[in-house]
């Protein structure tokens, strides 16, 4: 089930991109500088706690490309990740899906109203899909170069990296199915599904960055018989014998 954050009124002056990525697939390193590219804020999957002196939901690109899920002083006060990550349960378990869900959206509303930002995590597809200035991105790769390269940016042996990947993953898949009860690996939760391991971070964040760009630019009504009829012309062309 999809939840909106916000109405999908028309904003044109808001860019917005959610990261969502698995083990070893770069999401960390990726989405920051992503927004650089792009002249936005970055947001990664931590949220500020109380007292915080982060701006709405914006924090520094620090954490590791394999920590699990957003983890702010609420979310651990809640036990959301209690039988996951061994965090002490204190309130009911019926209330904490509920509350995290309420921070994390509260955060994304943040985000709008200061014009975007390029999230990372936070399962952001869910809550802002549909909305027709967000962009949205999955990393992801074959299991074995995604341990290889988590095994060189964490600095662990393969076997290890292995296990982080497999904990990693199903830990990030618990959270999203628990919130929204989605399968962030679903390809209809995004408009682009890259393998970012046949890729260096630099180009792959031009291939990101050029899709995004077009993406705002879209007018799906705009030209439409003249991109088919280029498609026709070129589909011809390519067909032709050449000498």
């Amino acid at each position: 089930m999809t939840v909106a954050v916000v109405d999908s009124r028309d904003a044109p002056g808001l860019r917005m991109v959610t990261v969502s990525a698995t083990y070893g697939a770069g999401g960390s390193v990726v989405a920051p500088l992503l927004a650089e590219r792009l002249g936005l804020p970055f947001a990664d999957r931590l949220l500020a706690g109380p007292g915080g002196s982060q701006g709405p939901g914006v924090a520094p690109a620090t954490e590791r490309d394999r920590d699990p899920a957003p983890r702010s002083a609420l979310l651990e006060s809640l036990g959301l990740v209690v039988a996951e990550w061994g965090v002490p349960a204190q309130v009911s378990s019926d209330d904490r899906p509920g509350r995290v869900q309420a921070e994390v959206e509260a955060s994304l509303r943040d985000l709008l109203e200061v014009g975007g930002a390029v999230v990372l995590g936070r399962a952001a597809a869910v809550p802002l899909a549909g909305h027709p200035r967000v962009f949205h991105v999955r990393l992801d790769g074959p299991v074995e170069r995604r341990a290889e390269r988590g095994a060189r940016w964490d600095g662990v042996d393969l076997a290890t990296a292995r296990q982080h990947l497999r904990e990693t993953d199903a830990a990030r898949a618990r959270y999203v199915k628990r919130l929204y009860r989605r399968d962030p690996g679903d390809p209809t939760l995004y408009h682009l599904v890259l393998d970012s391991t046949v890729l260096a971070p630099d180009p792959l964040v031009e291939v990101v960055a050029g899709a995004a760009e077009a993406f705002w630019r879209t007018d799906d009504d705009r030209g439409s018989d003249e991109v088919r009829t280029r498609a026709h012309q070129a589909a011809q062309r390519s067909r032709r014998p050449r000498p």
